[in-house]
């Protein structure tokens, strides 16, 4: 082919999709890239071309690894056409076709996908497709791709508006979300309950509510469960189960409030709160369907959360404790600027975290034992720090970072970990903290997110 769009040059046809044909391509510089351009004739759906400029506007508006990069855009004779970055990976549709597969392995590609969710929520877009083969592991992160039905929070749903809500559905039967069949767009934990469906596969080699388009397998998942995990795959340990049946709660506030939470629990499996659901073996019968369809009589009045709003209500705070300072007053300001910041956020969750910083004793003959000693300690004394917060369970968790200094640790675990704020303590000053600096104010200098350093207030000498 000598086809030219622009500035790209098209090479060959790369894939042909229900809305759009794609083209292998190259950019100005040499290198390669995909075009895109939308279905036409008689016979195309108006949904396709409403599809290719939401995804036009869309991806010309994010940004990171975790999405393709938007390189052009425009309109020939053949008609309107978009330029994006080619990445290289492996479908999590072609790693599906090994399934089951053992749990920490669900859990590492589940932690990718729901950081590349959390990426993309945090920039006010609900994907509203998400399946096995949009969700690419480039690398060692995972790259989200085709949003011709994407939601953004500031932009108008064009894709909503060729649809009635009703005979048209908006997304993909194995995957879609509970609300998505009933016409409610634009809600990030639409994309949870996606993210749960690819990882039910990945752990039992099926989807939960199979990939059938009847009227009746789209509408059922708003009123039964599917079969436990555990049922299917005895082999799946409770903690997979229990997050991956939060993810696929009939009801939007009953999954997790944000991909960042489901994150970190794939992330520390010893953190998870498992209750019934993690333990259950048999699905809710017709009386419990029967509850649920009578108290879901409202779904359809719902309202969407815009992405970012969403993210707004369930904020991750991350609480910094020194366990070797017995300030008890400094102690309890902490936790009262804790419960200040709590109280107005439905959804919030908060990680008590301690470091534990390599001394002469860890480093010696028989160091381990003693590492482990202290780690064990650290932690119990976490707990009891948080005792009196009277914290629900399944909303903390605790952890004790190792390998290095303290400030660099705290900075660290609050980038990986999705912190939205830093809770922490200032010591009182002294001469040689005056020299080195505090820990408080390099966490503050360099921390992805805001930090509050609490302060006992001085008294004055007369």
């Amino acid at each position: 082919m000598s086809e030219v769009a622009g500035e790209f040059r098209v090479l060959s046809p790369y894939r042909s999709g229900s809305m759009a044909d794609l083209f292998e391509a190259e950019t100005p510089a040499g290198e390669r890239c995909l075009l895109k351009r939308p279905r036409s004739g008689f016979d195309v759906h108006p949904a396709c071309l409403a599809g290719f400029e939401t995804e036009q506007m869309i991806l010309c508006r994010l940004a990171g690894p975790h999405v393709p990069r938007c390189l052009g855009h425009g309109e020939d004779a053949r008609g309107p056409w978009l330029a994006v970055e080619r990445i290289e990976g492996r479908s999590l549709e072609a790693i599906a076709a090994g399934a089951p597969l053992p749990a920490t392995e669900v859990a590492r590609l589940g932690v990718l996908l729901a950081d590349a969710l959390h990426a993309l929520h945090r920039q006010n877009v609900v994907h509203q497709d998400l399946t096995p083969a949009h969700a690419l592991l480039a690398d060692d992160h995972m790259a989200l791709i085709d949003f011709g039905l994407a939601c953004h929070g500031d932009l108008p749903d064009l894709a909503a508006s060729e649809s009635d809500g009703r005979t048209t559905m908006l997304g993909t039967p194995a995957t879609i979300a509970p609300e998505q069949v009933i016409g409610v767009r634009g809600d990030p934990r639409s994309d949870l309950f996606a993210a749960g469906a690819i990882l039910y596969r990945l752990a039992t080699g099926r989807y939960p509510f199979g990939k059938s388009a009847s009227k009746w397998n789209l509408h059922r998942r708003r009123w039964f469960d599917p079969p436990p995990l555990r049922a299917l795959n005895p082999q799946i340990p409770e903690w997979l189960q229990e997050i991956i049946l939060h993810c696929l709660a009939v009801r939007r506030e009953r999954r997790y409030a944000s991909a960042a939470q489901l994150a970190h629990d794939l992330a520390h499996p010893d953190q998870v709160a498992i209750g019934e659901r993690g333990r259950r073996l048999r699905r809710g019968g017709p009386w419990l369907a029967m509850k649920r369809w009578w108290s879901e009589r409202g779904l359809d009045a719902a309202q969407p959360v815009r992405p970012a709003r969403q993210l707004e209500r369930a904020p991750h705070l991350l609480v910094a404790i020194d366990t070797d300072d017995h300030n008890v007053a400094l102690a309890e300001a902490i936790r009262t600027s804790l419960q200040r910041l709590v109280a107005h956020d439905p959804h919030w969750r908060v990680t008590c975290v301690s470091v534990l910083e390599p001394s002469i004793m860890t480093e010696q003959e028989g160091g381990d034992a003693i590492g482990r000693s202290l780690h064990t300690a650290k932690l119990a004394m976490l707990r009891q720090w948080a005792h009196s917060l009277h914290l629900p369970e399944d909303r903390v968790r605790f952890h004790v970072l190792t390998g290095g200094e303290a400030a660099g640790r705290i900075v660290e675990h609050a980038r990986t970990a999705h912190a939205d704020h830093i809770v922490m303590g200032a010591r009182g000053s002294s001469a040689l903290r005056r020299y080195l600096g505090s820990v408080s104010a390099r966490v503050v200098a360099e921390a992805p997110c805001s930090v509050t350093v609490v302060r006992v207030p001085q008294v004055q000498e007369t």
